[in-house]
């Protein structure tokens, strides 16, 4: 993976994009991940990343382990269900595992190349970043909601 100059200098948002992301607050020069879709006869490496943000959060703590980089992040509460102990968790498109969890918050761990590659090395405490909760956790919780009524 290798960092690509700007591609395309104009995208469109709908609203329900500008309420759930921090894309509002671009400006020219903001690096953004960007990733080409899965293919169905690909292998799978980490877990199903949409695209679709649930929410904001926000960098706590950004901390240098001896070349690794750990960084901490705290959410809306009420999103705490989607959060598990080395379940995985989507940061600015980055598919990453949570641990250390709280009730809003999680601390996720950086490897060289994710940060070398990602736009993760530019995120400093009380930066938003976007948040993508595991697709299985949102389906599991909708599906028991349901039966709950």
């Amino acid at each position: 993976m290798k960092k690509l100059k700007a591609i395309c200098t104009r995208v469109t948002a709908i609203d329900e994009t500008l309420l759930r992301t921090h894309l509002g607050s671009w400006q020219v020069g903001t690096i953004i991940n960007i990733e080409r879709s899965l293919l169905v006869n690909s292998r799978l490496d980490g877990h199903f990343v949409q695209g679709h943000v649930d929410t904001t959060g926000i960098c706590r703590k950004r901390n240098e382990k001896q070349g690794s980089w750990e960084f901490t992040f705290e959410f809306p509460k009420k999103f705490a269900e989607l959060v598990i102990e080395k379940g995985s968790i989507c940061v600015n498109g980055i598919s990453l595992t949570a641990f250390n969890i709280k009730k809003k918050s999680f601390t996720v761990a950086i490897i060289p190349f994710t940060f070398e590659h990602t736009n993760i090395n530019e995120v400093k405490p009380g930066d938003v970043v976007n948040l993508e909760f595991d697709l299985t956790g949102k389906y599991l919780l909708r599906s028991l909601s349901l039966k709950e009524k």
